[in-house]
């Protein structure tokens, strides 16, 4: 069973960029496929992206985010990452990394299909 932990969180202003990282304490993040989410305040959690596990293949929230987040991942160091450039106010939000367990060529946006997930990690832009 992954255990996810998320970090990289904070404080930036517009324009800036964040790297966030996800890494499973049971250290076996190479048997999932993974994905991003996000929460913002009085809104409905939403796919951000999502990796094959072995980063062959990835998935971007369409006009959201594609262009200025990446997802890769590093199975020798048990690490998922959310690299963010150039973000908004609006990408304001508690994120949240998840696994897949049952695929690991699952590259969808269905939260649903996600087995574990971290506790979130809080990322604030201000403008």
């Amino acid at each position: 069973q992954a255990q996810l932990v998320e970090s990289g969180g904070g404080l930036v202003q517009a324009g800036d960029s964040l790297r966030l990282s996800c890494a499973d304490s049971g250290r076996a993040l190479n048997r999932y496929a993974m994905g991003w989410f996000r929460r913002a305040p009085g809104k409905e959690r939403e796919f951000v992206a999502s990796i094959t596990w072995s980063g062959e293949r990835t998935n971007y929230y369409v006009d959201s985010v594609k262009g200025r987040f990446t997802i890769s991942r590093d199975n020798a160091k048990n690490t998922v990452y959310l690299q963010m450039d150039s973000l908004k106010p609006e990408d304001t939000a508690v994120y949240y990394c998840a696994a897949v367990s049952r695929s690991l060529y699952y590259t969808g946006s269905d939260p649903t299909a996600f087995d574990y997930w971290g506790q979130g990690t809080q990322v604030t832009v201000s403008s």
